[in-house]
């Protein structure tokens, strides 16, 4: 009887004890004095705008040999300026100061990123080179044969179709390697290139042809074309629900616009109130076109009259709507993620509302950085996580009923 007293007295005592504890516990967290372990917050998404250079044509001056960075969230303020080593020198072209053998050098054609193996690739006149975007270290190098344009990468980052340098043919690239995979032949002087944002199609754009390739990315040949416009393709953009496709041309002060579905030319569009004259480079009045992200608006260049001509969008074909003055020729033109800002080749930032331009790209000694070729990278945690496009894509997807 006894035995059994005490064991019930050692429960109970158990009991109060584990309560007490409790309730000290309790009361202390109430008061503060133990609290809770806060969660630790989410990395801060840091926005970055790469900028490969010589980015026009091989000058130096506008940037020297690699990529510069600037924070997009802080005025666009110079980052850091990674350096490209070995390749990607012209080898047909003497150093000016006679110091290297094998030349200046070479001309960007393209830049695109892959979020699937964390790289940045740079196409040259005869290269591509992949480099690692959180140890800046060059994976590999490769030339290729005919050389390289501008080249375009899959949604899914594995796959860069890789224009020979205004040849007859693509290259079909892995991403990871640099392997050739196949080959496209179009003998239409190859030049720009645009993977469909479904990944499904890549628009494949010659110099020397007067109609756009499509390929399929099934089995990397060509399976339809659009056409013909009335001259020779230069610089174009497409729609997000790839239904149509906006085209410079040689020869025009304006653009033409067809149908991506049916492949039929739809409407040509000529700049009203502005003279059609020669041009510092590309031989073309009108050499770059975008769409902004959410499709409302076309911003279109002008080499001679050192200009942005904005049109409306949302009617068809496009309005001409104003225009705004650049300090120097335009070759290019293309939209930040969220549609703020645009960023002509001049290195030159407007933002898109209101027309300003706002800063300047500037290196870590105020030289201004202009290139044709930069793309809108997002980094948490130190890792890539979001990437734009080189290219002025529309980004509005076609809605489809159930």
């Amino acid at each position: 009887m006894k035995t059994t007293k005490t064991v019930f007295s050692l429960l109970l005592c158990g009991i109060l004890f584990i309560s007490a504890t409790a309730w000290i516990t309790a009361s202390k967290d109430k008061l503060g004095t133990n609290p809770t372990k806060p969660t630790k917050p989410a990395p801060k998404v840091q926005r970055l705008l790469y900028v490969a250079t010589p980015g026009i044509r091989n000058y130096l001056g506008y940037g020297g040999h690699g990529i510069q960075v600037f924070d997009i969230d802080n005025n666009h303020k110079f980052v850091k300026f990674i350096k490209i080593p070995g390749g990607l020198l012209r080898k047909d072209m003497p150093s000016p100061t006679g110091s290297s053998k094998k030349g200046v050098p070479s001309n960007v054609k393209g830049v695109d990123v892959s979020l699937a193996y964390n790289c940045i690739y740079i196409s040259t006149l005869e290269a591509i080179q992949c480099i690692d975007l959180v140890t800046e270290k060059t994976l590999w190098e490769k030339e290729y044969e005919g050389g390289v344009d501008r080249i375009s990468i899959s949604p899914d980052g594995k796959i860069i179709y890789a224009p020979s340098l205004e040849k007859a043919h693509w290259n079909v690239v892995d991403a990871k390697t640099g392997d050739v995979i196949t080959k496209i032949v179009t003998n239409s002087g190859s030049h720009n290139t645009i993977y469909g944002p479904d990944g499904k199609e890549v628009y494949l754009a010659g110099l020397k042809s007067t109609m756009l390739n499509v390929a399929d990315t099934k089995t990397h040949t060509v399976s339809r074309q659009v056409g013909p416009f009335s001259a020779d393709i230069r610089p174009f953009t497409v729609n997000g629900s790839q239904t149509l496709v906006y085209v410079n041309v040689n020869g025009l002060l304006g653009f033409e616009v067809a149908d991506l579905v049916t492949g039929k030319f739809l409407h040509r569009v000529v700049v009203e109130g502005w003279n059609m004259g020669e041009v510092k480079r590309h031989g073309c009045p009108s050499h770059g076109i975008g769409l902004t992200p959410d499709e409302k608006e076309l911003w279109l260049c002008d080499g001679h009259n050192y200009r942005l001509h904005i049109f409306d969008n949302t009617v068809m074909p496009p309005v001409q709507k104003t225009t705004i003055a650049l300090k120097d020729m335009p070759g290019w033109i293309t939209f930040s993620l969220d549609g703020k800002y645009a960023y002509p080749a001049t290195g030159e930032v407007i933002d898109v509302k209101t027309r300003k331009i706002v800063a300047n790209l500037e290196d870590q000694d105020h030289n201004d950085v202009q290139s044709e070729k930069m793309v809108e990278i997002h980094f948490s945690g130190g890792k890539p996580v979001a990437a734009g496009d080189q290219f002025g894509l529309g980004q509005v997807k076609k809605v489809t009923k159930n």
